[in-house]
């Protein structure tokens, strides 16, 4: 695209000003980015005009078309926010501040970047120079994880104060996507799998289907290719007929409608190959058996009509049951709206039909940034003004979290997850992100009621804290008189709590605790879990890096945060677990034995089990593969794809298996000591199942009902150990779990 092709697209309504601007942005942002050229080898200016372009198709107002043409300036030459806001006015120098990656951390310097990967991806950050020793490579690539998850803290926090500065944050990702085949093959699949994380969910959030969907097959292309070309041809040989077919199908619909005297537009619904995939693996099925592949949308005067042609639809055909959803009574959080149905048509075969407005398929298709249209000053959109609201409240956590990468774990949680719609006792909604347990219910209706909750009712039965919430559950919290919230709430391996706002509150309450009481609790958590571990002991020099690494003044800061939940000690013994590969704190007998079996392939879990290799699927290495336990004969290999093992219902039979040699894993001896109860073992053997760990040996003896099991189970690192002990010790009538050090 250039500039000529930009101006073509620009919206009607810009005014000959308007137009004049736009065409100085262009002036000054190729003047600036003169001489620069992306990994293509085109000039650089030419990504600036296709994210400009990008907004104007969204029919943004001519500000977001200027700032997507100045948005690399800053970061990438000599113009400064003060240039820009001499140049053009605050509102310009606001946006291209908000879109810019600049931040307080250290930059990552032009110097330091490969030559051969020049300013090619305004989202990718730097590559690092391997030639310095391992540990400042480690230092260098941490510092540049900590400015990409910066860049993104402070995207989201634009999410409650501009929305636009989003929205050329996409547009930015989504030219670079379509052109990410200019990278090196490492590289882009790392950015792929963060569009599929953060970005595509993003647009989903806004309901910005257009971006949405193009974001998720670009990725879905690199991040699993084989899987890709797999359901692109498969879709591309069940199209032969279908294009003729939806052609004959609509013609005749609108006949329908039109003689029931029905004005309506329809069109053929474009299915996405990303949207197509998680449809197989949610429903199990393979693509050919598939209800949704064959679809129209209907769009349609007004909710009446809407309505009217549901009852014509399903007169001349029967619709299938449960394949019926009505966001126009029930519209999704993300004010998405439309009649969802599917019926038998006159072939035999499923047709999906949506129905909707054409307002409603604006919104679909653009979803908040259909709300932006280009007004005069001062002229309100209610509808825009409530989704700014909702994404407001949605987050109105994000300025009280300031660690980047926690900021980022925690939008995956809050914001981009699907939702749940639970009741309270007097029949009130409350709308939570899926997984959300009862102690986030809590803090949502209320702090005090979280800080005293102890327990809760769900459907009128008691159920354990870390009940996962369902879609219509009514919850009745039991609360105390008085107290706090307990400390083992803030550890993400119990999965207690899983919002960031019930988190944020709980670490408020223990931020107003007297600091000496934090101080020695911080310090007891800190020397509990080294011992719990079996780890080396860490000198006070140590301990000082430590405290340092994590940006605190001395150790009394750091045992400080620790203890009020600011920093939590599962995050300390993931940097440990990095400490660990290079001088080993963690220290087992010996590597253990890989489990192979014939055919090169790894059985996790199992000794000795023949395998064969399925001959409906012929996996081969590199595939994703599943076995099934045939009786008699071992187990089956499969493609994780393959038709046969999504038919499968007797999920009990199918077992991980890997290509070739597993993860490096060591064994180590822990003692659980307990209180003796029937199915003991099994909750124990389920935890280690979960965390995909070997069971190696285990010892037991009993004693006046008090039971010790001696393990020796296979984990990866110290990471994983601290998971196991701490999710075998909240177990019912465990007292301890804890490593035995070697010797």
């Amino acid at each position: 695209m250039n500039i000529e092709t930009l101006l073509d697209i620009l919206p009607d309504n810009y005014s000959p000003s308007d137009r004049e601007s736009i065409i100085r942005a262009y002036e000054f942002a190729e003047k600036a980015h003169r001489g620069q050229k992306r990994a293509s080898g085109e000039p650089y200016i030419t990504h600036c005009v296709a994210v400009a372009g990008i907004i104007a198709e969204l029919k943004m107002p001519p500000s977001a078309v200027i700032a997507s043409l100045l948005h690399d300036t800053v970061e990438d030459t000599y113009v400064t926010l003060d240039i820009i806001r001499k140049e053009f006015n605050d509102d310009i120098a606001n946006l291209v501040d908000g879109v810019t990656k600049l931040t307080n951390l250290p930059r990552v310097s032009r110097g330091d970047q490969h030559p051969e990967e020049t300013m090619a991806n305004s989202d990718d950050g730097y590559d690092l120079d391997s030639k310095n020793d391992a540990a400042v490579l480690m230092n260098q690539k941490s510092r540049t994880r900590d400015l990409k998850n910066e860049t993104l803290r402070k995207t989201f926090i634009a999410l409650g104060e501009d929305i636009r500065i989003v929205l050329i944050k996409l547009a930015d990702r989504l030219h670079n996507m379509r052109t990410l085949h200019y990278m090196p093959e490492a590289k882009r699949k790392r950015i792929a799998q963060e569009t599929l994380d953060i970005f595509a969910p993003l647009a989903n959030r806004l309901g910005i289907w257009q971006i949405k969907g193009e974001l998720e097959d670009l990725a879905f292309h690199y991040v699993d290719p084989e899987k890709y070309i797999d359901i692109a041809e498969k879709i591309e040989e069940l199209n032969i007929d279908r294009d003729r077919q939806i052609k004959d199908i609509m013609a005749r619909i609108k006949t329908i409608l039109d003689q029931a005297g029905i004005k309506s537009e329809i069109k053929g619904r474009p299915k996405h190959i990303y949207s197509i995939y998680k449809k197989m693996l949610q429903k199990n099925k393979p693509l050919e058996m598939l209800r949704d592949l064959r679809g129209i949308r209907l769009i349609v005067s007004d909710i009446p009509a809407c309505y009217t042609a549901l009852g014509i639809i399903h007169t001349h055909w029967r619709p299938i049951p449960q394949e019926f959803d009505d966001y126009i009574a029930a519209p999704k959080d993300n004010f998405y709206q439309s009649i969802h149905t599917a019926i038998i048509y006159d072939d035999g075969k499923p047709l999906e039909v949506q129905i909707r407005t054409k307002d409603m398929d604006q919104s679909a298709e653009y979803g908040i940034a259909a709300h932006w249209k280009y007004k005069e000053r001062g002229k309100n959109d209610e509808s825009y003004e409530q989704r700014i609201n909702w994404l407001r409240k949605m987050m109105e956590w994000r300025k009280d979290v300031s660690d980047p990468q926690e900021f980022v774990d925690s939008m995956k949680t809050d914001v981009f997850q699907d939702r749940v719609y639970v009741f309270t006792p007097k029949g009130d909604i409350i709308d939570l992100p899926s997984g959300s347990t009862p102690i986030d219910f809590a803090y949502h209706v209320h702090t005090e009621i979280g800080n005293r909750c102890r327990g809760a009712k769900i459907n009128g039965k008691l159920v354990n804290l870390d009940y996962e919430l369902k879609t219509g559950d009514q919850v009745d919290v039991l609360t105390s008189k008085q107290g706090g919230p307990s400390r083992d709430w803030l550890n993400i391996n119990l999965g207690l709590v899983k919002t960031q706002r019930a988190r944020m509150k709980i670490r408020q309450w223990f931020k107003r605790q007297d600091h000496d009481q934090n101080l020695t609790q911080g310090r007891l958590i800190f020397e509990r879990e080294f011992k719990r571990l079996g780890l080396n002991q860490i000198d006070s020099h140590k301990i000082d890096e430590m405290a340092r690494s994590f940006e605190f003044n001395d150790t009394d800061d750091f045992y400080v945060a620790l203890g009020c939940g600011d920093l939590s000690i599962s995050r300390i013994i993931k940097e440990l677990s990095e400490i660990d590969k290079e001088e080993p704190l963690f220290q087992p007998l010996k590597p253990s034995d890989p489990l192979k079996t014939g055919n090169d392939i790894t059985v996790l879990g199992i000794k000795g089990l023949l395998t064969t290799i399925g001959r409906c699927c012929n996996p081969a290495p590199g595939d994703e593969i599943i076995g099934y336990i045939t009786r008699g004969r071992g187990a089956t290999i499969h493609r994780k794809d393959c038709p046969n093992i999504l038919r499968i219902r007797d999920n009990e039979r199918l077992i991980k298996v890997a290509w070739g040699e597993p993860q490096q894993t060591y064994p180590v001896a822990i003692v659980v000591k307990a209180y003796d109860r029937q199915g003991l073992m099994s909750d124990i053997s389920n935890v280690l199942k979960d965390e995909n760990v070997n069971l190696i040996d285990i010892s037991l003896k009993v004693t006046h009902n008090l039971a010790a099991f001696n393990l020796v189970v296979e984990v990866g690192d110290v990471n994983q150990l601290s998971r196991v002990l701490t999710r075998i010790e909240n177990l019912p009538n465990i007292m301890e779990a804890c490593r035995v050090k070697p010797g």
